[in-house]
């Protein structure tokens, strides 16, 4: 759990939860000799809790996620994520984490290729069909240089603002690309995904299965 300016690998400790607070939940699983990798962001109290620049944080950095992710599709070079990312993010005022990066994943956690939320100017290798990887970026209100604890595992922000981060393990198919850890029945429907600028509604990926299968959730 990452709280306000924590960036990621949060441990829980004795601090209470606080109206305000954006919580980064982060939740890996290891399933067959398969690992997932995924996290959402929770507001404490709700959006009304919030003020406007946290707002603001939370849907740019949901929708760079997904303007990013609605590019997946076989043939296409994997430096275009990181640019859509980092020219997103910028233009609303607001800086991406280049210490840690999205990850190629399966019976291993952390595998190529390296997925990076900002931009390369070189040619990196092509999707294919079949890949599976993340794509997490971590968008900061000031400076996105983080401060490791004395831990050596929990990064915040140097500057003591906000971050905020959504991931989702994707897997590259032939019209497309779904969310291996897509949201289910049960799953609440956030303010973000509602107010979308990339897509509203609840995202799953672009293949025809996807689209149908995040309408149907979208619209219960």
């Amino acid at each position: 759990t990452s709280v306000n300016e924590v960036i990621c690998h949060g441990i829980p400790d004795d601090r209470q939860l606080q109206e305000g607070d954006i919580v980064n939940i982060d939740i890996t699983v290891y399933l067959d000799g398969y690992h997932g990798d995924c996290s959402e962001m929770f507001c404490v109290g709700g959006k009304d809790a919030i003020d406007e620049k946290g707002i603001k944080l939370l849907q740019t950095t949901y929708d760079c996620w997904v303007k990013s992710m609605e590019l997946v599709k076989p043939g296409v070079n994997y430096n275009v994520i990181g640019k859509t990312i980092e020219d997103y993010i910028k233009a609303e005022g607001f800086s991406t984490v280049r210490n840690f990066c999205g990850h190629g994943i399966g019976s291993v956690f952390h595998t190529a290729p390296n997925i990076f939320h900002y931009t390369v100017n070189q040619d990196l290798q092509e999707m294919q069909v079949g890949h599976v990887y993340t794509i997490e970026p971590m968008i900061c209100e000031g400076f996105a240089d983080p401060y490791m604890w004395q831990d050596d595992w929990t990064a915040t922000t140097a500057d003591g603002g906000r971050s905020a981060q959504f991931e989702h393990t994707l897997l590259v198919t032939e019209d497309g690309v779904e969310a291996l850890t897509g949201k289910i029945e049960t799953s609440p429907l956030q303010f973000w995904e509602e107010e979308s600028a990339i897509r509203k509604g609840i995202w799953l990926g672009t293949s025809e299965n996807a689209r149908a299968r995040a309408e149907e959730l979208s619209n219960r």
